[in-house]
């Protein structure tokens, strides 16, 4: 039998797990503790702080009367616990690297076609950023240049669809994009250099009016990512 801390962390992931895929959207009520704690199998005092610990992270409100109920932090939360969330569930890091490959390939696509004198200019500035955290060894500045990359990147696509679905999940990228570095341990210098150099290879594309050439790089951006975190998991279990 495991000890009831265990438990607690248990019936969390199988609640957060749901908040994740989708199963439970901004608005749904939650079943009744009694359900939960058969489903999960564990007491309905197991379930009930559990999603004590839930709600006070903001992830789930109580409406006296009414349920617990899941909010819309996950959507648009100031400080959002997608961070906290992927880390717990390394499962849906490449449903993340899938959806961010879709989107941000189109957006450096588009960029490439339209973006204008202003658009560049940032780009130019943010690059500049990049390679002086890189020159200076400052992940914490690098990760936030990265960021500011791609969605300068979005913001260039001028497509206001686009920009609106962008802006909707940038801070879960941003912060998705910081985890990744946070986590590429192995062979961290290379791994920052070969960042810096698709970041630049991105710029170049883009100012070079080269859309075809943007979203190759764009692909292998991604895809490296992937393999070096499909590594450092590789690494951790051995």
């Amino acid at each position: 039998m495991m000890a009831g801390h265990n438990l607690v962390e248990q019936a969390m992931r199988e609640l957060e797990a749901r908040l994740l895929d989708g199963s439970w959207m901004a608005g749904t009520r939650l079943p009744a503790e009694r359900a939960l704690a058969d489903e999960f199998r564990v007491s309905r005092g197991t379930v009930r702080e559990a999603i004590q610990r839930l709600t006070a992270r903001g992830l789930l409100a109580s409406r006296r009367g009414s349920g617990v109920f899941v909010t819309d932090r996950l959507q648009t939360g100031f400080v959002s616990p997608w961070r906290q969330l992927v880390s717990d569930h390394p499962e849906i890091r490449g449903d993340m690297l899938e959806f961010r490959r879709v989107i941000e390939v189109a957006a450096v696509q588009l960029a490439a076609q339209r973006a204008n004198r202003a658009d560049l200019e940032r780009l130019a500035a943010i690059v500049k950023r990049l390679r002086s955290a890189h020159g200076d060894g400052d992940r914490i500045a690098e990760a936030k240049a990265d960021a500011d990359f791609h969605q300068a990147i979005a913001e260039a696509s001028h497509n206001t669809m686009f920009r609106h679905l962008h802006a909707g999940v940038i801070r879960m990228l941003r912060e998705h994009i910081a985890l990744n570095i946070d986590q590429m341990k192995m062979d961290s210098a290379t791994v920052s250099a070969t960042l810096l150099d698709q970041h630049l290879a991105l710029y170049d594309a883009i100012r070079h009016r080269n859309a075809d050439q943007a979203g190759m790089v764009m692909c292998g951006h991604i895809d490296f990512v992937r393999v070096r975190l499909d590594m450092e998991h590789s690494t951790e279990k051995h």
